[in-house]
C-alpha cells in the first residue's frame, strides 16, 4: 500500500507530549501554500496560519485552536478571482485504537450523527495533524463563490424565462394535455 507524502509537517509525539500540553503553530510558505491550492483546486492560498494547542486526552490527544488563511477562487458566475477570509475554530480528539469500540460480527452499531466529538482514530505513537488542518480549510471554503452583486442577472441571464429548447414544446403540449382531461 502507498501513501501520499503530506504537503506539510504538523506531527505530535503523544507519548512524549507534557501533561500541560503543548502549543503548535503552522505557517505555510508560498510554495506549500502553492501545492495546497493546486491540490484543493484553488487559484491561491495567500495565506494559512493555523494556532492549536495539543492536550493529553484518555491516552489519546485534544486538538484546540483555529485556523486563519485567505483563499482566492474563480466566481461563478464570471470567473473572477473571489477572495475569502477563513477564520476556523479546530477542536479534535484523536484516541488510540483500543480505547474506540470495535463492534463483534452482527452486533448493531449506532452512529449519532448529530455527536461532533466523535474521536479520530490514532496509529502508533505520533499524530500528523496536516490532514486536520488541510480538512478543516477545504470545507470551510465557499463551494459557490461569487464577487458581492453577482448574479446571474447581472449577465442578462433570465431563469424565469420560459424555456425554448428541444423538449419546451413536449413540456407544453404535455401540460396542455394534462389540463385537458
Amino acid at each position: 500500500m502507498s501513501t501520499v507524502a503530506p504537503l506539510f509537517e504538523a506531527i505530535i509525539r503523544v507519548d512524549r507530549l507534557p501533561s500541560a500540553g503543548r502549543d503548535l503553530k503552522v505557517s505555510l510558505d508560498e510554495a506549500t501554500r502553492a501545492a495546497l491550492a493546486e491540490e484543493l483546486k484553488l487559484t491561491a492560498i495567500e495565506s494559512f496560519d493555523a494556532t492549536l494547542t495539543i492536550a493529553p486526552l484518555r491516552g489519546g490527544i485534544r486538538a484546540l485552536g483555529r485556523l486563519v488563511a485567505r483563499v482566492v477562487q474563480p466566481s461563478v458566475v464570471t470567473f473572477e478571482p473571489v477572495t475569502q477570509d477563513i477564520d476556523e475554530t479546530i477542536d479534535r480528539v484523536f484516541l488510540p485504537e483500543a480505547q474506540t469500540h470495535k463492534p463483534t460480527p452482527g452486533s448493531e452499531v449506532f452512529v449519532d450523527l448529530d455527536d461532533e466529538d466523535f474521536p479520530d482514530h490514532i496509529d502508533g505513537p505520533e499524530v500528523d495533524l496536516s490532514a486536520l488542518l488541510i480538512e478543516t480549510l477545504a470545507l470551510a471554503i465557499d463551494p459557490y463563490p461569487r464577487m458581492p452583486g453577482e448574479s446571474l442577472d447581472s449577465l442578462g441571464i433570465k431563469l424565469d424565462a420560459e424555456d425554448t429548447g428541444p423538449f419546451a414544446a413536449l413540456a407544453r403540449l404535455k401540460k396542455n394535455d394534462d389540463s385537458g382531461s
